[in-house]
């Protein structure tokens, strides 16, 4: 996808261009209805920016579309090597911070996102029309080549532009090739629900380059099995596989989205069993409607509760009846975390009062669905390495279910499927090979999407937490460069970092394992539940956000979602002792080994998911411990720090 624009010509063809001319052009692909207030503001800015730029050849883009954000610049100007992003407040009188961030935000996502802008200077500029004219300001680029935000009123432009172009030579712009390069945003989950949920459509918000899978081809892959399923009047389950951060999530919504739009009798629902994700995107998704559209949050909370679901609450309405279920396409977020029979019946009777629930979660959802005389599809979505909780069966459970009590449905699976992530069980290669079996490459998901800089970290992780640390080692030299990754023994130290990464709005926070209980003298207490919603979705002045460094989110609150910078709190639960990994659990007043595979498995998947959490980069605290403290000895750090750098990380202090 290419740079689109409301209106693109060069910078002398739009100084001699007709105003009423622009403004029509500009009218006539805003799709929504055009307010007073948004033309008069259009017009400002077209008669400012026809004084400004009269004296400089270039090319200038209005309206510039940023998929990732879902917004538009107000313009983009290619000026004498420069990228100029320029975002106008017409009639304001001062530089607002909340403004501020937002011009860096859109010069940032060109440069991360645009591949026409990764090599190239980019200066964000905010143009409050009416403030007092202000000194003139130091230019000052990050590594990156993107500049901090420089300010100026209307008058100030045209000197603010040559100061710029002054202050050193920079390289010309192939404008054209500018404007034909491949945008490839990255957006993250609640952006994509966000844009999603407006639009019903992933083609702006998903990459499309060749070394990424394309969600829409691992989308059209998922219909074409339900309009199958639904011509022959068959029923089937297909098995969407991925590493993390690759877009799991991204596709299941799109899916249950177009399908409920182009098939309403399906009723397609997205199902996730995962409560801090639904709330957080339910929130996400009611606050971005009020304000959109001007109705109330209460208003807007009921209006997206159809588009995520709770996957419980989907179950109990289900047990102990026998009603056909209105949907006929269900896309199950996180399969892999469903229950096995032990855990269910546990549960289902303890918390129900179901005294005779004696299936799995798989088997009895698959179940529901099979209530259907004709036809109906599932759709699970799995991520490898991802279970961290007592009963979560992985693949496994699905597999068994479908090969004991449902001979009748075929089955669409990713090859992927057999790898020991997946925790499919070493039955698998003889279940795939059933006539009813159907493999297809497209319902794999390879590449971390999560982390746009570094492709190769979940790789990266799993050798970490399979104690590799020559692989490793090999693989964060693939990284190093685009997605740095700190060692420090102080969380000041961390903090002072993060808060240093961020621009913009770029999102950061503290990250534990729920087992880290003993970080608590350092001032990480996970035993203090986060709000997600809070923690996730609110800006740098709520002390509940993430920004404020003081609340500490534990595995189960971030799986499935993400920040741009991360610090990650390492503790005894899972340290390494020289030679391998030690997991422990903190009880009463003592450390106690872990012996037990499945809980083992457990912990090093918990530390798998909040190192794969971070978008852009990550430092990880390991204390010092205390030798007055016989529960915090240092060799439970010593040995994880050592083994750490070993992995080729460096350390900050």
């Amino acid at each position: 996808m290419s740079v689109k624009a409301y209106y693109l010509a060069p910078i002398a063809q739009f100084c001699a261009d007709n105003d009423d001319r622009i403004l029509g052009v500009l009218t006539s692909h805003h799709h929504h209805a055009l307010d007073i207030q948004q033309r008069f503001a259009w017009s400002e800015q077209i008669n400012i920016l026809k004084y400004a730029l009269s004296t400089f050849a270039g090319t200038l883009l209005l309206e510039c579309y940023v998929p990732r954000m879902g917004k538009r610049a107000d313009a983009v100007a290619l000026i004498g090597g420069v990228v100029f992003v320029l975002e106008f407040k017409v009639g304001a009188q001062d530089y607002g911070r909340e403004a501020l961030a937002q011009v860096e935000d859109y010069a940032l996502d060109l440069k991360n996102f645009h591949e026409g802008s990764h090599l190239l200077p980019i200066a964000p500029v905010l143009i409050a029309t009416n403030a007092l004219s202000s000194e003139r300001q130091r230019l000052e680029f990050a590594d990156d080549m993107v500049a901090a935000p420089l300010r100026t009123n209307a008058a100030g432009i045209e000197h603010l532009v040559r100061d710029v172009l002054e202050g050193q030579a920079f390289a010309a712009i192939d404008e054209q090739g500018w404007l034909d390069a491949g945008y490839k945003p990255t957006p993250t989950i609640i952006e994509a629900a966000q844009t999603l949920y407006r639009t019903h459509s992933v083609v702006d918000i998903a990459r499309s380059d060749a070394s990424a899978k394309n969600l829409q081809e691992t989308s059209a892959s998922v219909s074409a099995v339900i309009d199958k399923a639904r011509s022959l009047g068959q029923k089937a389950i297909c098995f969407v596989t991925g590493v993390p951060g690759s877009g799991k999530t991204l596709a299941g919504l799109n899916i249950a989205t177009r399908r409920s739009e182009e098939h309403l009798d399906e009723h397609a629902v997205f199902l996730s069993g995962n409560g801090p994700l639904v709330d957080v995107l339910r929130e996400a998704l009611a606050r971005d409607k009020a304000v959109r559209e001007g109705v109330s949050k209460a208003q807007a909370e009921r209006a997206v509760r159809s588009f995520v679901q709770n996957i419980h609450h989907f179950r109990d309405h289900y047990v102990g009846n026998a009603d056909v279920p209105t949907e006929k396409v269900v896309v199950f977020d996180e399969a892999q975390r469903a229950w096995t029979r032990e855990q269910a019946s546990s549960f289902m009777q303890r918390k129900r009062g179901q005294s005779d629930f004696d299936v799995s979660e798989p088997e009895f959802l698959i179940s529901v669905m099979d209530r259907h005389p004709d036809w109906c599809a599932i759709v699970c979505l799995v991520g490898g390495g991802q279970e961290i909780n007592t009963g979560e069966a992985g693949i496994s459970e699905w597999i068994h279910a479908i090969e004991a009590r449902f001979p009748h449905w075929t089955v669409h699976v990713s090859p992927r499927i057999t790898l020991p992530d997946y925790s499919a069980g070493t039955d698998v290669r003889q279940f795939l090979a059933s006539s009813r079996v159907r493999q297809d490459v497209h319902l794999h998901l390879a590449v971390s999407m999560r982390s746009f800089r570094a492709e190769a970290l979940s790789d990266f992780v799993g050798y970490i937490v399979d104690n590799d640390p020559d692989a490793a080692r090999s693989a964060y030299d693939q990284i190093r460069e685009t997605y740095p990754i700190y060692l420090t023994r102080e969380l000041g130290v961390a903090r002072a970092w993060l808060r240093q990464q961020a621009r913009g709005t770029e999102r950061f926070g503290l990250v534990a394992s729920s087992g880290a209980q003993r970080l608590r003298p350092i001032g990480v207490y996970v035993k203090a539940a986060i709000d997600p919603p809070n923690w996730f979705l609110n800006d740098a002045m709520d002390v509940r956000s993430s920004f404020y460094l003081e609340e500490v989110a534990s595995e189960f609150d971030v799986q499935g979602l993400e920040l741009d910078w991360m610090g990650v709190c390492w503790d005894g639960d899972f340290h390494h002792n020289g030679d391998e990994w030690v997991c422990q659990a903190f009880k009463g007043r003592k450390w106690q080994s872990v012996r037990e595979m499945n809980r083992r498995l457990y912990l090093k998947n918990a530390y798998r998911v909040i190192l794969t959490r971070a978008r852009q980069g990550m430092i990880i605290v390991v204390p010092d411990g205390d030798a007055d403290d016989w529960t915090r000895p240092g060799c439970f750090y010593d040995g994880t720090f050592g083994f750490l750098k070993r992995c080729g990380l460096p350390a900050l202090d």
